[in-house]
């Protein structure tokens, strides 16, 4: 009996070997597909980047940024969360098909709804205020972006763990956008073409993303019970409100430099921010792919699900910090080189700002990976809310006083907020990520 009971021992540790390394390719192959869909989110304006700061001026790039960052706040709005807890529950329900096409009609409904109300928010805004009723081309151009956004099913795929089938798509469209602002964006008066070669892009990646999703996991489209839809309304609400509250020291922050300065000024704070970005955008790929990875875990085994964190941190904040010290020390070669003479006040936004990618890396793994993922999601969203506060705090000031510069100090400040708070809220959970 003793023999049969290790026999059967060693044979389900050697079924277990396969299905730990089958898990493991998946979630490198994730972390690699979502590296290159990253890099078209990031990089690949990054490729403009020169190009349009010259073509465009301070000026007219500055109004190109503050309208692609105004309607933001309808992409968070439409986003309503969705990006957490929907790929969440795809994660967990990826083998019930008929569970699955419940979460994604609700979801898509949802988001319907939500984009119909921000086009009549945006339509107001434009008729009732001269500074965007001057431009409302533009502004309506940006909001396709939105329209975008909702059909394009990045939670699924992300929940199904397969994102290869979409980093394609993005990045063959993309490319094409890409093109199209070379030949067609000549001059300043261009701007809102570039605008609108953006958006159209991002509406055909959208589409062709969600027929994809329904064909590659054969999903069943219907009209989802209204039990369905209160219950992910009130799953995402916690998330939403965080992700508002996030917007109040990022996508606030050019919005407020909008209002209170010039468009040149928002052009330099701009143009820096990009660059930090996309530094930050290297993290991304990582914390969107290893966040489902996570769920499963946390679901079967918290404490193996802290150990694989452990591990995270470590990695995640040793990579980020090389990153911040190489914007740190090469922001002048780099706004030279990529932005040109007229940027020169850039540099010191850039110096700044270098050590977000470091503090980004272990916010999304002490706040995304771990506080979600074990479901603390008001103690996230109180966090992330004081923070927003905070900053709504800050920056008016600042930035009246020291205007760009003063801006990327309320930034800095936010972020240092909420990783400072997520680790002393999970050491009083009894979750210690350094040890």
């Amino acid at each position: 009996m003793k023999q049969n009971n290790n026999k059967s021992k060693e044979s389900n540790s050697g079924s277990d070997k396969p299905n730990l390394i089958f898990q493991n390719k998946t979630l490198i192959g994730n972390i690699s597909s979502l590296f290159v869909l990253q890099a078209a989110n990031y990089i690949f304006p990054l490729i403009t980047l020169p190009y349009l700061v010259r073509v465009l001026g301070p000026e007219k790039f500055g109004l190109y940024i503050f309208a692609q960052t105004f309607i933001q706040y309808f992409a968070i709005f439409t986003d309503y969360g969705f990006n957490y807890t929907a790929t969440r529950q795809v994660s967990i329900e990826r083998d019930n098909l008929q569970k699955c096409s419940q979460i994604f009609s609700a979801v898509m409904l949802i988001k319907l709804g939500l984009t119909i109300i921000s086009f009549g928010l945006l339509s107001v805004i434009v008729f009732a205020f001269p500074k965007f009723g001057s431009d409302s081309t533009l502004y309506y151009a940006a909001f396709l972006l939105v329209v975008g956004n909702i059909l394009f099913p990045q939670w699924l795929f992300q929940g199904m763990e397969r994102m290869r089938y979409i980093t394609i798509i993005n990045i063959v469209i993309k490319t094409l956008a890409l093109a199209a602002l070379f030949i067609l964006v000549k001059a300043e008066s261009d701007y809102i073409l570039a605008v609108l070669i953006v958006s159209v892009s991002s509406v055909i990646i959208g589409l062709i993303g969600m027929i994809s999703a329904i064909t590659v996991f054969h999903l069943r489209p219907a009209m989802p019970s209204l039990s369905l839809i209160k219950q992910s309304l009130r799953e995402g609400w916690s998330l939403f409100v965080s992700t508002a509250a996030i917007s109040l020291y990022t996508t606030s922050t050019i919005f407020v430099l909008g209002i209170f300065t010039n468009n040149i000024i928002v052009g330099y704070f701009g143009a820096a921010e990009k660059i930090v970005r996309a530094a930050r955008g290297l993290i991304g790929p990582i914390t969107q792919a290893i966040y489902p990875h996570i769920s499963v875990i946390v679901s079967k085994s918290k404490e193996d699900a802290i150990l694989f964190l452990r591990k995270t941190l470590r990695w995640m904040s040793l990579g980020s910090f090389i990153l911040s010290v190489i914007l740190f020390l090469m922001a002048d070669i780099i706004v030279t080189l990529g932005l040109g003479p007229d940027y020169k006040e850039s540099v010191i936004l850039i110096r700044i700002m270098a050590l977000l990618p470091f503090i980004i890396a272990l916010s999304n793994v002490s706040g995304v990976h771990t506080m979600l993922a074990f479901g603390f999601n008001k103690t996230f969203s109180r966090v992330v809310i004081a923070a927003g506060l905070l900053n709504t705090a800050l920056i008016f000031p600042l930035v009246m006083l020291y205007q760009a510069e003063g801006a990327a100090i309320a930034v800095m400040f936010s972020e240092l907020f909420v990783v400072s708070a997520m680790f002393f809220n999970l050491r009083r959970k009894g979750i210690n990520l350094f040890r």
